[in-house]
């Protein structure tokens, strides 16, 4: 046997013996998302695969049918409890011989959304009071009514169940280690160069907090929907009822049956600045990220971290000796390629030609890509913060040999008792040169500032020199 490869003319051979389907699969396609990386993955495949797409048009198509039952239009009836419920067996047994059959009609049709339409003919044929109202299947819709409120649905599970859960994680994990590591003290660094005084758990409470807020504002955006037709006015549905209330039934239609809210002015197409907002604020949360990452990468760089080790790994192919931070460098580039991929789409999908074109329709069918590497991403930060180890002797380290670093409290000091070029005193003696507790001790034993303030600034060291940074590690939650 063999699987196509390259170009047509391409192929690997294999037998069905040597090589697993999972396997083979893994092996040959294009994107790592399902391939090397398939089981961090696959908790999205549910939600935003090709076959998810087509159980969320399923659904939105079958619950509209009911809703017109409902509805009390002459030629279709209150549907029966028995064939209502069969409707709806078609949505919670939705299969992949389900996605499968629909794709073979869409290969006659050339048509995704009709494709869907024919299906649920042909599903329904048996029933007679179904088969009889059959034409009400896809009534008055174009295709992005079915598309736009697919999408929403799509988007609201891969929010709710799996990137949420997978933030909270690693926001759960930096609290941990932010109450953990609370009073160890440790030099910060501004503009790379040693700076006053913090402590390790500060500075991870940080990075919990903005990822907090970042968490916050992806929940707040609303999912919105449209269902009025090929260019948002309700024509056909006029047309065909034109006493109805139209606008009041598809608002109660997307608000209540599909939990999404209702834009009531669109074109063709729900214009997607909602997406467009939903992916803004991911973005802004995997840059939060993405900084986490480098810094990291950096303190473990500087000795701050040692990781955990597991005896059967091999860090390089040359050099034994190698621990490479390598979930963080992995978390980096898996989230610089989500981010590239959100900004494009939120500044791709709310531009349509006019009444609409098909641009959108196109990148739309990426948003698996963008959440997958997201969700790689979070999964190696999350792996990578799990093996870290804090080397409190090189931290104390760095700060025992920064005495520099309380020029900053000793000058405050000085002002505060009025004493002369209190700044510039501490600048000629501290700037761009290293200075011993020694020889800070004397400079501090020469001020004439009172006794009291003398044993507080002699009883002080870079170690305890960290203002509320305990207590604001301590609090974060």
């Amino acid at each position: 046997m063999a699987v196509s490869c390259w170009a047509c003319c391409h192929t690997w051979a294999y037998t069905m013996s040597d090589i697993s389907i999972d396997t083979l699969f893994q092996l040959t396609v294009l994107s790592p998302l399902d391939g090397r990386y398939a089981t961090q993955t696959k908790p999205l495949r549910y939600w935003l695969s090709e076959a998810a797409f087509m159980r969320h048009r399923v659904t939105v198509e079958v619950y509209w049918l009911i809703a017109l039952s409902h509805a009390g239009l002459p030629g279709i009836p209150d549907f029966s409890i028995p064939s209502e419920q069969f409707l709806l067996q078609l949505v919670e047994k939705f299969s992949l011989h389900d996605a499968a059959r629909i794709k073979e009609i869409e290969r006659v049709t050339n048509h995704d959304v009709k494709a869907v339409e024919y299906w649920l003919k042909e599903s329904i044929k048996g029933q007679p009071e179904l088969e009889h109202t059959n034409e009400f299947i896809h009534f008055a819709c174009t295709s992005e009514d079915i598309n736009n409120t697919a999408y929403a649905l799509m988007l609201q599970g891969a929010r709710e169940h799996v990137i949420q859960p997978a933030l909270r994680a690693v926001h759960q994990r930096l609290i941990v280690l932010a109450h953990v590591h609370a009073k160890q003290s440790m030099l910060s660094r501004t503009h790379g160069q040693p700076a006053s005084p913090t402590t390790l758990g500060k500075e991870i409470a940080n990075v919990a907090n903005r990822i907090s807020y970042a968490i916050d504002r992806i929940s707040s955006v609303s999912l919105l929907g449209k269902m009025n037709g090929a260019v948002g006015n309700f024509n056909a549905h006029l047309s065909a009822y034109p006493n109805f209330d139209w606008e009041g039934f598809a608002r109660d239609f997307v608000q209540t049956r599909l939990g999404l809210t209702f834009n009531s002015y669109t074109t063709q197409i729900e214009p997607h600045d909602y997406i467009a907002e939903l992916f803004d604020a991911l973005a802004r949360a995997n840059t939060i990220l993405l900084d986490l990452d480098r810094d990291l990468w950096g303190y473990i760089s500087l000795g701050y971290f040692r990781q955990k080790i597991n005896s059967e790994e091999i860090g390089s192919s040359t050099m034994p000796h190698k621990v490479n931070p390598i979930d963080f460098e992995n978390s980096e580039g898996n989230l610089g390629l989500a981010n590239a991929m959100l900004r494009h789409l939120a500044d791709k999908l709310p531009v349509s030609r006019w009444q609409r074109d098909l641009s959108d329709s196109t990148v739309l069918r990426s948003i698996g890509l963008v959440f997958g590497y997201s969700l790689l991403a979070y999964d190696s930060l999350l792996r990578g913060l799990n093996k870290l180890e804090v080397n409190p002797n090189r931290i104390n380290e760095d700060l025992n040999s920064c005495w520099e670093v309380l020029a900053e409290p000793v000058q405050t000091v000085m002002r505060r008792y009025k004493v002369e070029n209190s700044y510039e005193q501490l600048k000629n003696l501290t700037r761009g040169k290293g200075i011993t507790r020694d020889r800070l001790d004397a400079f501090i034993s020469a001020l004439e500032i009172p006794i009291e303030a003398k044993v507080q600034l002699l009883s002080m060291t870079p170690a305890s020199y960290v203002g509320k940074a305990v207590e604001l590690a301590q609090r974060i939650d």
